[in-house]
């Protein structure tokens, strides 16, 4: 059996489709995308199974892979580290615009990272909020939230809540424009921007224009059928999410708190309209399916992308899964579309 390296992840599509013409993956109807194939099956044969380095090293190993499976960020004329004053701690974030000074206040999207809320920080997503922000002509604002486990939930809620709040109050400051705030994220990073658009709504303050929620775990019971036939998957096996799980809760009780698990709240009336992407070969493909159908049944407009053949986190492997471009290209396009409507 030929032994997966990165030389195989990083081969041209036309390879990668004669390398796993023999053997590809299925899923019912579903093949797996052969670039995201190789790249699973990489990953696959460099991880010790059941085994989670020291949270160190672990978050490390999430910067060189992306380093290694991800474009490098497109230039733009802002790119810019600042301090936003949340309701807990002064938090970093980083600023991402077409244009150093734009003569009119941007609308901006809010985005928080994915890692499983353990893991990512604003340099893994560096080139995903890049891409957002040039193909988009909007502000890209990137929070590098509090991680657990040294700070468990709801740490990370209240950082993202406080920002979106920072923002529609006080944008302008760095150009923003407070009546055209979105949120965005992938992953548990999209768990965060459902939270803190129900959140919103509770509060009866200012709701976020518009939502993006890319892979996002919704409700973290994980027991939909897609968990039960990805269960050994590459990149997300169940026992790395229980594990994710016991570093961000501080009991399995919190499961049952929408802040956790956004996806449990039987009244999302009133949530602001949602792009919802997924993967086809994503444990989490199910709940983000049926989150988008009880925001569709609640009354809001939704637009529902499985890209049937694609992995968990394909967006953020964008040098060795092209199709990851495509993703961000109609997430920009949503953003543009979007905001000229408020």
């Amino acid at each position: 059996m030929t032994k997966i390296t990165l030389e195989h992840a990083l081969m041209a599509e036309v390879e990668a489709r004669q390398f796993v013409k023999q053997k590809p993956v299925r899923l019912g109807s579903r093949i797996m995308d052969p670039k995201a194939q190789i790249v699973a099956e990489f990953v696959q044969s460099i991880r010790v199974p059941g085994y989670f380095p020291p949270i160190k090293e672990l978050r490390q190993q999430l910067v060189r892979a992306v380093q290694l499976l991800d474009e490098k960020p497109v230039l733009l004329g802002r790119k810019e580290d600042i301090k936003i004053p949340c309701k807990f701690s002064d938090l970093s974030a980083r600023v991402y615009a077409v244009e150093q000074n734009a003569s009119n206040l941007l609308p901006v999207l809010l985005y928080f990272h994915g890692g499983g809320w353990v893991q990512g920080d604003l340099d893994t997503h560096d080139g995903l909020c890049s891409r957002l922000a040039l193909a988009s002509g909007a502000m890209v604002v990137a929070l590098d939230y509090r991680l657990a486990p040294e700070n468990k939930f709801p740490a990370a809620v209240d950082d993202c809540f406080s920002c979106f709040q920072w923002l529609i109050t006080e944008g302008k400051i760095i150009g923003a424009d407070p009546k055209r705030v979105a949120i965005g994220g992938d992953s548990a990073g999209g768990n965060l921007a459902a939270v803190v658009s129900q959140m919103a709504g509770k509060a009866g303050s200012n709701k976020p224009v518009f939502q993006l929620l890319l892979y996002p775990a919704t409700d973290l019971e994980f027991k939909t059928h897609s968990h039960i036939e990805r269960k050994n998957d590459e990149f997300i096996p169940h026992d790395r999410m229980e594990w994710y799980l016991e570093q961000y809760l501080n009991s399995p009780q919190e499961k049952k708190d929408y802040r956790a698990s956004p996806g449990i709240n039987p009244d999302l009336r009133g949530q602001p309209p949602s792009l919802v992407i997924v993967g086809g070969f994503d444990p989490l493909r199910d709940d983000a399916r049926l989150y988008a159908d009880s925001l569709s049944n609640a009354g809001v407009d939704v637009v529902f992308h499985e890209y049937t053949g694609q992995i968990h986190a394909f967006m953020t492997l964008t040098k060795a899964i092209p199709t990851g471009l495509v993703a961000i290209r109609e997430t920009a396009d949503y953003m543009r579309r979007r905001f000229t409507l408020t």
